[in-house]
């Protein structure tokens, strides 16, 4: 490769408090307010106002630097960051600069092996491996209002409601090399943030917001001799993946014409999938940045920071790894139950339900058993009707304990896969009790072996031809036999009693 990506990124995060970052007004916006109804004269910037920062917010952000490894830091301040726009009622945002909250961290993502030639560790699998993305900084601010333009009209209009909602921003180190890598880095942040309760982060409803700073070097020559480009404001993982690809190559074609790249922020077409310029990029000291007159600095004991650590909840990865040698599911399983935090807490439940039935004998089976069935069934056919019906684990009507009884009845043999899978369809869409419907259904599986003898029987004797295949060497055939056995029975035949039958029969 002639020209060599750096990419950095910088996330903004919407945080989940009750009230806004500097006033009493509410943090509510995912409930789709009227606009202009969350607000007061310190979130839109009147004159004699003081602000008062959310002891709650600062807490969420120091929460998301210990999950990512950063240091804390016991003395911080917040500054103001000077420019207008017509979203920021004050001429100015209150942010910090040389102070964060948390520096130094580090998040470790696991990526293709062809796809980096920075490679530090073997993760799982061969074709993987760890690749670790420094944290540069995570600090505190407030967001802006939003612009509104109204199709056919000649003016714009501002709703304040966002206005002063408490907002994380995260930069990395220039530690990336490509889209793919930003995309994985972005939902495994997601997916912590999520852990840590601090924030939906939901890019569609703009709760989590990435832009990009993308430059290109020589191979050979310095790491940051190249002109860096920022991509603003992109909503969508997809969306992150194909603007800096897109970058990567707009770039790579300037400079093999021989031309300069100009310092600039650039927006992303997600219908043309293209990048387009939209002003020169600013530097720090544009921004004219300066402490923040009206808030005193921040202090916080090492006392404090150690009762933080307390809070912290047990993280995706530590989570995966547990459950992997806890309960001994595939770590396959475990990193799609671990990647939503709902569907990790019901798989628990699901456990606890489990080790319950079999304490108190009402199943005689191997745990170990019943525990790997449990997590295939939700990683297979849970997920399978979530996926078909756009829903979330915390949508679904089946309570754990009627979820862990039909684990149970599948495991003890009382009913075949197929079975099981039209039973799980039925709680999916009612929220029933699985016993209930397999009797309703007479799903239970058939243990009568005089009676499978017969139906077998009578089988072969109406496929004579079938059977003469499979004697013949024709393998498919006795599958055909294995499923008109299973018609027959209306599914409650043992498939693998009926094999052994037919084997024996046809000889």
């Amino acid at each position: 490769m002639k020209y060599i990506p750096v990419i950095g990124m910088e996330i903004h995060v919407e945080l989940k408090t009750k009230s806004k970052m500097f006033c009493a007004c509410r943090n509510d916006l995912a409930l789709g307010k009227e606009a202009n109804t969350d607000i007061c004269p310190v979130c839109t910037g009147q004159p004699g106002t003081l602000p008062v920062p959310n002891q709650e917010a600062i807490k969420f952000v120091q929460l998301a630097g210990l999950a990512l490894n950063c240091h804390l830091n016991e003395k911080s301040k917040f500054d103001r960051k000077n420019y207008f726009y017509p979203d920021i009622p004050k001429g100015y945002q209150i942010s910090q600069y040389d102070q964060p909250l948390c520096q130094n961290g580090v998040l470790e993502i696991a990526v293709d092996k062809t796809l980096t030639p920075a490679l530090s560790r073997r993760a799982r699998g061969n074709n993987k491996v760890i690749k670790k993305i420094g944290i540069t900084r995570i600090h505190l601010e407030e967001d802006t209002g939003k612009s509104l333009h109204p199709k056919n009209t000649d003016y714009s209009l501002i709703d304040f409601n966002r206005s002063g909602v408490p907002l994380m921003e995260l930069v990395t180190e220039p530690d990336l090399e490509n889209g793919k890598q930003a995309r994985l880095f972005c939902q495994k942040l997601q997916q912590i943030f999520r852990y840590l309760n601090i924030s939906d982060a939901n890019m569609e409803k703009g709760q989590m917001r990435c832009e990009v700073n993308i430059s290109l070097h020589k191979k050979g020559a310095d790491k940051l001799s190249g002109t860096k480009v920022e991509v603003k404001n992109i909503n969508s993982f997809k969306f992150v993946e194909k603007a800096i690809d897109y970058e990567i190559k707009r770039q790579t074609e300037e400079l093999e014409k021989g031309k300069k790249i100009i310092q600039e922020t650039r927006g992303f077409d997600s219908v043309r999938n293209i990048t387009f310029s939209q002003r020169s990029k600013e530097s720090a000291h544009d921004y004219r940045y300066f402490p923040e007159p009206d808030i005193p600095p921040l202090a916080f004991s090492a006392e404090y920071l150690e009762a933080l650590k307390l809070k912290l909840p047990e993280m995706p990865e530590i989570k995966k790894k547990r459950l992997v040698e806890e309960y001994n599911i595939s770590p396959e399983n475990a990193e799609v139950i671990v990647s939503d935090k709902y569907l990790a807490e019901y798989f628990e439940n699901v456990v606890s339900e489990i080790k319950d039935k079999l304490k108190c004998r009402e199943f005689e089976i191997e745990e170990a058993k019943c525990l790997k069935l449990s997590a295939n069934y939700i990683v297979s056919e849970l997920q399978k009707h979530l996926l078909k019906n756009n829903a979330t684990v915390k949508d679904i009507k089946i309570t754990p304990e009627n979820y862990a009884e039909l684990v149970a009845i599948i495991a003890s043999g009382k009913i075949n896969s197929s079975a099981a899978q039209t039973v799980l369809e039925e709680m999916y869409r009612t929220g029933g009790d699985p016993s209930q419907i397999i009797e309703e259904k007479g799903l239970l599986q058939m243990d009568d072996e005089d009676e499978l003898d017969k139906i077998v029987e009578e089988v072969l004797a109406r496929n004579a031809k079938s059977a003469a295949d499979y004697q013949a060497g024709k393998k498919n055939a006795l599958k055909f036999l294995i499923g008109q056995v299973m018609s027959a029975t209306k599914g409650r035949a043992n498939p693998q009693a009926a094999l052994e039958l037919l084997k024996k029969k046809i000889g």
